[in-house]
């Protein structure tokens, strides 16, 4: 496994991050005997870095996917102090049937100072850890000051509950707006965002990356694969297999011919080179300039392993400029939009 400083951090994180949103405990998604031993690959491969949220989990348990990742840390063998631990704050976690919805009980849910509180503990205790390595803000929170947001971090890092700060799903300008606000505080502010960013979605160069980069922020793409379209899945729909070109991104894009002649024509010269398409799509990411290292959602051995195989993966600048071609980037602002 290779190794790489999280954003401008003294922190060393793998190049692959392990995504936990599939460890749901169901058995039609990944149940937690199965979840318990990817984890345990994915560490003896030398993955250090896990992400997860406390809003995964399904429709019966919300924070379910923290508790199995508790679970299996409580089994010992080292597990918890291997890891550097990523969870996330945001999202409505009431459970359904208990009376609490965010229209009634409206501050479980967001970023104001009380959510992260009660949330950071809920977090926690699931997960069977003194503290979280980085804790990320899910998504933007209109209704709240960026002051109000750090002044609840400096607490809980003054606690020893977090470590570091992270954010995901944000514009360009809001990474630049929550950094200058914890500047003026005398703090860090953010080392991390996550974003939707791979070969077929690289809308995030035009303003996000920049402003990662010139603030030192690690950026970590989610859905590498963009849902599976990446992955094979016109191959895997001639041949029958592969259950996800039925679904999401995947389905949608393979419906449209345009898109379809572009998946296409990827998966051809990716063959023409003797390479996995998936493979490929991971190993693009990791020449972006800012990437820290995509989130990777295996559900099986195999799937953990044709992630593992990309991080060594080298791409011949032929391929690279064909890849350019099928996939277009936007550019940086304001040449994407202007003169």
């Amino acid at each position: 496994m290779r190794y790489t400083q999280l954003g401008r951090t003294g922190l060393k994180v793998s190049r692959l991050v392990l995504g936990t949103m599939n460890f749901s405990g169901e058995a039609d998604v990944t149940d937690e005997k199965t979840a318990h031993a990817l984890m345990d690959a994915a560490l003896d491969a030398g993955v250090n870095f896990f992400d997860t949220a406390n809003i995964y989990g399904n429709a019966e348990e919300k924070g379910a996917t923290e508790r199995i990742i508790g679970n299996w840390f409580a089994q010992g063998g080292g597990r918890r102090d291997k890891v550097v631990l990523a969870t996330k704050v945001y999202g409505n976690m009431t459970q359904d049937g208990t009376g609490f919805n965010h229209e009634s009980w409206p501050n479980h849910i967001k970023l104001s100072a009380l959510n992260i509180r009660r949330a950071v503990d809920a977090s926690l205790q699931r997960l069977g850890t003194d503290h979280i390595d980085l804790y990320q803000f899910h998504h933007v929170d209109r209704d709240t000051p960026f002051d109000e947001i750090w002044q609840a971090m400096d607490v809980l890092v003054q606690q020893g509950k977090i470590l570091y700060a992270g954010s995901s799903n944000f514009p360009g300008y809001k990474i630049a707006q929550a950094n200058e606000t914890a500047a003026r505080r005398g703090r860090p502010g953010l080392v991390s965002e996550q974003c939707l960013y791979n070969l077929f979605e690289r809308r995030a160069e035009m303003e996000i990356i920049p402003a990662a980069r010139e603030y030192g922020v690690g950026v970590i793409p989610w859905s590498p694969l963009h849902q599976g379209l990446l992955g094979g899945a016109v191959r895997k729909q001639r041949e029958g297999t592969g259950t996800r070109t039925n679904m999401g991104r995947s389905a949608t894009g393979l419906g449209d011919p345009a898109v379809r002649a572009r998946v296409e024509a990827y998966e051809k010269v990716v063959a023409e080179h003797g390479m996995e398409p998936g493979e490929v799509a991971l190993a693009w990411l990791l020449t972006r300039p800012g990437v820290t290292g995509p989130i990777v959602g295996p559900r099986t051995a195999e799937q953990l392993e044709s992630a593992l195989r990309a991080v060594e993966l080298e791409l011949p600048e032929g391929l690279l400029a064909r890849l350019d071609e099928i996939f277009p980037g936007p550019g940086a602002s304001p040449e994407a939009f202007a003169w």
